[in-house]
């Protein structure tokens, strides 16, 4: 009898895992998770009953699990909040739309292009006056 593996047609969604069939992403999560909820665990055991610093434990971890176990077309819990913030907080509301007439390009490359030439000839101008000044006082350069 053989045996058949399926082998996902979409190779870009594969992750390689690490260890116990997780990725090296959710591993880091988990681990900055129990780093955090473990010991928030205990001390606020000190205060209040087991039932009550279980349940703060897994508020205090649920960021993490969610940020090691979300993704959304590709991306990750992260990088979507990052987008959000940027665009609700840091890129302006309102995006006009905006063309750029190739015309109006190309008459504005022209009288950049005419500003350049007429400073050239000025140049120029003051360049010969100075020279015609300097050869009538005797001095020739």
């Amino acid at each position: 009898m053989a045996a058949y593996v399926s082998v996902p047609r979409d190779l870009s969604r594969v992750r390689t895992k690490v260890f116990l069939n997780l990725t090296k992403r959710q591993i880091i999560c988990f681990g900055t998770a129990a780093l955090f909820g473990v010991p928030s665990f205990f001390m606020i055991k000190s205060a209040v009953s087991t039932t009550v610093a279980a349940m703060a434990m897994v508020l205090i971890m649920l960021p993490m699990f969610f940020m090691a176990l979300y993704e959304k077309d590709g991306y990750p819990a992260e990088i979507l909040l990052k987008h959000m913030i940027l665009s609700h907080f840091i890129r302006p509301k309102v995006r006009p739309y905006r063309t750029d007439n190739y015309y109006d390009a190309m008459m504005r490359e022209e009288r950049a292009a005419e500003e350049v030439r007429r400073i050239v000839r000025e140049s120029r101008k003051r360049k010969e006056k100075n020279r015609v000044g300097t050869r009538k006082q005797g001095k020739i350069l």
